[in-house]
């Protein structure tokens, strides 16, 4: 059950102190706490003082000083295992989701250790039914489903043995999305797409792991501000926004100068305008550092990927466009910036691996043992960093215009984005010629100031049409 939105914590009570006291370092065990909020009370199991402190002081004097938004505070504490739905289960954010859940389930220092830490309660693909069978038969989720609908007949095939509740289509994905048996969504589903179901969670109150940044890209209006009145919490799977949401917690709102979000610059980084015509999709795809599927990585060649980037974080962090900054970093280790007035960089750094900022979302604010790779300090590396060519990769002046402009600019750029994208991999045009397609497309719309979610619907099938008539031209 969640509390009415309040701003009010407080313990109940005083705990009897395990083995007579506190120590000098204040690291003492209490056997039961009640956390209140407003009148409503929740058990906790036994917590260190310095854990009490840093969830309950961090909620109070987090919002008080402004360090974040709303939808970014510590969600809600629960007494039971954290029930997660995964919608986009058989993608690479999906899996990694999947990886997490298993090494949560062996880990042996658990929170919650008679019941574990999580609990999957549904998984969501599209048409990859051997992945998603799989995770049906390793976790015994309650509910599965599959978007294409002409996936129904094929299940009972790929997994005779599962015997919860099984659906396909739009309808079904929102159903999971929504459900009251669900406490965090993780929001993996690629593109347009997953706008409805992502709002869904959202407009339930739900905790959102938001791996689908065309959400805040195409509404991030309606979404932060459906967040603010539903009590939701949207915190960031993405590695850069991850890594600037950890390194936020070090200063409030009025205290950030800019953010920079650091870029590997693809495959191509080093290309000039003329090679980049010849690219080819395979080329494209293969990405020096992360493992993806094929648009996000053609995003990520074009730079496509880090506009839309900043775009999001304008909307998740409540920045303006001037604090946003882009630098290329090709090792991939320091995920994203964060400077603060004093002239102070904090940076967060690990190897590639999404597994750290998926599970960094999903039990915010603890932290557990993960499964994700370390960095090895007994062997040299270096770090480099470089400024973005504006020239060779526009994408980025595009994000930022558009980042600066706000309304109807993202749904529109983000249509003809995917439309582009796709003309790319299919070879009707060229990778040169992707972002002239976005950039001609956003020139060409008619601007809404702050469209609603039918209008954003409109604007993104007229925005498809266009871009379809822009690349039969070429």
């Amino acid at each position: 059950m969640r509390p009415a939105s309040s701003d009010t914590w407080r313990i109940a009570g005083w705990p009897r102190v395990r083995n007579g006291s506190a120590d000098e370092s204040g690291h003492a065990d209490y056997e039961c706490v009640k956390i209140c909020y407003n009148t409503q009370v929740f058990d906790q199991g036994p917590r260190s003082l310095s854990l009490l402190r840093q969830e309950l002081g961090h909620v109070a004097t987090g919002e008080q000083s402004g360090l974040l938004p709303r939808w970014l505070r510590p969600p809600i504490p629960l007494n039971h295992s954290k029930r997660i739905a995964i919608l986009g289960a058989t993608g690479s954010i999906g899996q990694s989701t999947l990886a997490v859940l298993r090494h949560a389930s062996q880990a042996t220092d658990s929170a919650l250790a008679e019941n574990g830490r999580f609990r999957l309660f549904g998984i969501s693909g599209h048409e990859n039914l051997a992945d998603l069978a799989a995770a049906a038969r390793e976790f015994q989720p309650d509910f599965v489903v599959c978007s294409n609908p002409e996936s129904n007949s094929h299940w009972s095939e790929s997994c005779p043995e599962f015997s919860g509740r099984f659906e396909t289509g739009a309808d079904a994905l929102v159903a999971l999305a929504s459900h009251p048996h669900v406490d965090v969504v993780v929001a993996a589903i690629v593109g347009r797409a997953g706008l409805e179901s992502t709002m869904a969670a959202i407009e339930s109150g739900k905790l959102v792991a938001l791996a689908n940044k065309e959400t805040l890209v195409v509404a991030g209006h309606l979404a932060t501000d459906l967040a603010t009145k539903t009590d939701a919490r949207i915190l960031p799977v993405d590695s850069e926004h991850s890594a600037i949401f950890q390194c936020l917690h070090s200063g409030c709102g009025r205290e950030i100068r800019r953010v920079i979000l650091t870029a590997s610059g693809g495959p191509f980084r080093t290309w000039t305008a003329e090679q980049q015509r010849n690219v080819t999709p395979e080329q494209a795809r293969a990405h020096p550092t992360w493992k993806m599927g094929a648009k996000i990585s053609i995003d990520s060649a074009t730079m496509m990927n880090k506009a839309l980037e900043l775009i999001e974080a304008k909307w998740l962090f409540g920045l303006e466009p001037e604090q946003l900054e882009v630098v290329v970093h090709p090792e991939s280790i320091v995920h994203s910036m964060v400077e603060f007035v004093d002239g102070s960089i904090l940076a967060q750094c690990s190897p590639p691996d999404m597994k750290l900022p998926i599970q960094a979302a999903l039990d915010y604010p603890n932290r557990f043992d993960s499964p994700a790779s370390r960095l090895d300090f007994s062997s040299s590396f270096g770090l480099n960093f470089e400024p973005p060519d504006m020239d060779r990769f526009p994408a980025l002046l595009v994000g930022l215009e558009v980042a600066s402009r706000g309304g109807s600019c993202g749904v529109v750029l983000n249509a003809a984005n995917e439309v582009a994208v796709q003309a790319f991999l299919e070879r009707r045009i060229r990778f040169s010629e992707i972002v002239p397609v976005c950039r001609k497309v956003l020139d060409s719309h008619p601007f809404e100031p702050y469209p609603d979610l039918k209008s954003i619907l409109e604007l993104d099938c007229w925005a498809r049409l266009e871009s379809c008539q822009c690349i039969s031209s070429y």
